[in-house]
């Protein structure tokens, strides 16, 4: 549930599960993560109760952003997904948290994910960054506690 207070909440306590059922987990550890707009927009091919147009969420799609480790999980996933081997849809769930970090003050709930796009940052040999896995997904539905 949504804890409440007075001061907006901190942006950089996070936890991300990937639809693996552990947050705390390394290859979890993800650096950002870039929310979709959550806008309606109308679909005129149904109706509504009250005869109007129903309304859907559109087709933005969640972002996640984690420094390379070697771990191929994202890869696997989204490699079966591009040779159209159906993955399983997970749920992604992405915790804020405390700035002690012991306590979930607000949880998103990304439901029937699917990747769309992996990419990775350029290799630099004048530079000493970190290489970043981007991963892209699609979802059909999201709640918010």
């Amino acid at each position: 549930m949504a804890v409440v207070r007075d001061r907006p909440w901190g942006n950089s306590n996070f936890l991300v599960d990937i639809g693996g059922g552990d947050s705390r987990s390394t290859t979890a550890g993800f650096a950002e993560v870039i929310f979709p707009p959550f806008t309606i927009e109308s679909v005129e091919s149904s109706t509504s109760r009250e005869g109007g147009p129903a309304e859907a969420l559109s087709s933005h799609h969640l972002v996640l952003k984690r420094g390379l480790t070697g771990r191929l999980d994202l890869y696997v996933w989204w490699n079966k997904a591009r040779r159209g081997k159906a993955p399983q849809r997970r749920t992604v769930k992405i915790e804020l948290l405390s700035e002690d970090h012991s306590t979930v003050v607000m949880t998103w709930r990304f439901r029937n994910v699917r990747p769309v796009s992996l990419c990775y940052s350029p290799l630099r040999a004048l530079e000493g960054g970190v290489v970043i896995e981007t991963v892209e997904f699609a979802f059909e539905g999201m709640e918010m506690s």
